[in-house]
């Protein structure tokens, strides 16, 4: 508890601008990653206090500014030197929307000269993309499909349910079926913490998937379809 919220008190960093992680308002934030982190404080036997963002880098940056105790990310190499990550407690898919007539069928079809692909600065699949788009350019905004539409790109990548939202609401934009990668979504904290304190957090998000405790978060927070990652190897 000393080393983990040494305040007395488990700053947690919430990610709203994720859907399938968390939602409602900064004042009464909900969602998988807010379960968890009411879990991780009950363990400890200290409250939990919620620092609530509208994007992934947002929490990153809470994390190594020691603003925040917790984080709830993607596990990114680019990411990697400043947290220690559990394994993911849940996976989630980054998907591709395109305009109805576009040819693009499957993503390899994305990496192409003169394709620009919208995405939300500082996103896993930002990250991803930067580093394995060989031909297409990344164009970054607030949100990927807001860039995409404000600058008439052909392509804009994010997580697939609210992108499958997007689509079902825009006629004319449909979803690449294929996934263009696998989101790893785990808990993280600052990598100076002791092994100890990063030993309990990796066995607690075993414990959590093992006994249905993450597959019930997401029922209520009505993620169906995000699946609950495998037991760690």
């Amino acid at each position: 508890m000393g080393d983990l919220a040494p305040t007395g008190v488990l700053r947690a960093a919430i990610n709203l601008g994720n859907p399938v992680l968390a939602h409602g308002t900064p004042d009464a934030p909900g969602g998988v990653t807010v379960d968890i982190a009411r879990e991780v404080a009950a363990r400890l036997g200290v409250p939990v206090e919620f620092a609530c963002f509208d994007a992934a880098r947002k929490s990153f940056e809470a994390l190594t500014s020691g603003a925040a105790d917790l984080c709830f990310l993607a596990i990114e190499p680019a990411r990697a030197a400043s947290v220690a990550f559990t394994a993911p407690y849940v996976l989630i898919e980054g998907v591709y929307v395109v305009p109805e007539g576009s040819s693009f069928a499957s993503p390899a079809d994305v990496d192409q000269p003169g394709v620009r692909v919208g995405v939300k600065q500082g996103s896993a699949y930002d990250l991803f993309l930067t580093r394995s788009l060989e031909h297409a350019t990344v164009v970054r905004g607030s949100d990927g499909v807001a860039v995409f539409e404000e600058q008439g790109l052909e392509v804009a990548a994010g997580i697939r349910q609210p992108m499958t939202a997007y689509a079902a609401s825009h006629p004319g934009t449909r979803v690449v079926p294929e996934r263009f990668m696998e989101i790893q979504q785990a808990v993280g904290t600052s990598p100076d913490r002791s092994p100890s304190t990063v030993k309990f957090l990796r066995e607690l998000v075993e414990e959590l998937k093992a006994s249905g405790f993450v597959a019930e978060a997401l029922r209520r927070a009505n993620q169906p379809d995000a699946t609950v990652a495998p037991a760690a190897s």
